[in-house]
């Protein structure tokens, strides 16, 4: 994403999000927030140029802002030409997502959440109120970037359209990853996605010149990757973590942690998860490598 400010003090990408209620704003909203943007959800229209100025001029810039933006606000939406204008006017990159869905779709939300449409006044069905809201925003949707229809999408699958209208088929394939080293005899590390035990490769602790030392050392790395078990391990697990990692992607995770056990955290454990990340750096995946017990 970029990452600089857009060249008249408004952030370099400001992102409308709006739609007809019902259509997933707030999901929308949400998958925004975990991909990096500022977002203020609700915001009077009219208040849009203001919001984005301040973040231009945070220290250091907000470079990506989200705004949500619906007809509920009844005093101020009708002032949204003149904002998205001066927004455009500002520079920077403005889009404009419209979430959408059909009526029979969207009356059916609101009858299972029990929750009364938001234009919805005395009297008026909600079918009544969804075809009013569409009339207020059939202008603003004719100006959208993009118009997602959820109809027929899950949180899920909404979480994968909406990641890869905004972001480069390169910023998909980021997904901040982990290798945790950690020594069973001190318990699981909390937060471990998936975890591998490697007690099966002989123990440089039983090693009288190698005891003291750690996975850090070059002579337990060599002793430890001598063992023809390392070297399979590392190959297979690279392989099953090539496979893994896109699927992962693709649902929208944004962390993965891999907890590598050795009896205690302090020689195999960290020699292994330093030579996985190098396998997978291989293939074309950074990861970051933490040694949760090699001090114990």
């Amino acid at each position: 994403m970029d990452t600089q400010s857009g060249g008249q003090g408004i952030p370099a990408r400001v992102i409308i999000v709006t739609g007809v209620s019902g259509s997933g704003r707030v999901s929308a909203m949400r998958v925004l927030e975990d991909l990096g943007f500022y977002c203020v959800d609700n915001l009077p229209v009219a208040l849009a140029p203001t919001v984005a100025r301040l973040a231009a001029a945070h220290v250091p810039p907000i470079a990506n802002v989200a705004l949500g933006i619906d007809a509920r606000e009844r005093i101020f939406f009708p002032q949204w030409p003149q904002a998205i204008e001066e927004l455009e006017r500002a520079g920077g990159r403005l889009e404009i997502i419209f979430l959408d869905a059909s009526d029979d779709v969207l009356a059916r939300r609101y009858s299972e959440s029990r929750r009364p449409h938001p234009l919805a006044e005395s009297g008026l069905s909600v079918a009544d109120s969804i075809r009013r809201e569409r009339l207020a925003l059939a202008e603003i949707r004719e100006r959208a970037t993009r118009v997602i229809d959820t109809t027929t999408l899950t949180v899920h699958e909404l979480r994968e359209v909406m990641t890869a209208a905004v972001m480069s088929a390169a910023e998909r394939r980021r997904m901040a990853i982990a290798l945790v080293s950690f020594g069973y005899k001190y318990g699981h590390p909390v937060g471990l996605d998936l975890v591998f035990d490697v007690r099966f490769i002989p123990n440089p602790f039983f090693v009288p010149a190698l005891r003291p030392l750690s996975g850090l050392d070059a002579p337990v790395r060599e002793y430890v990757m001598a063992q023809a078990q390392a070297q399979g391990f590392v190959a297979r697990v690279g392989e099953l973590l090539e496979f893994l990692i896109p699927l992962y992607q693709r649902e929208g995770k944004s962390y993965l942690t891999i907890g590598l056990g050795c009896t205690g955290g302090r020689h195999r454990a960290p020699v292994l998860a330093r030579a996985l990340r190098d396998e997978l750096a291989r293939v074309g995946h950074d990861a970051a490598v933490r040694d949760h017990d090699i001090a114990r």
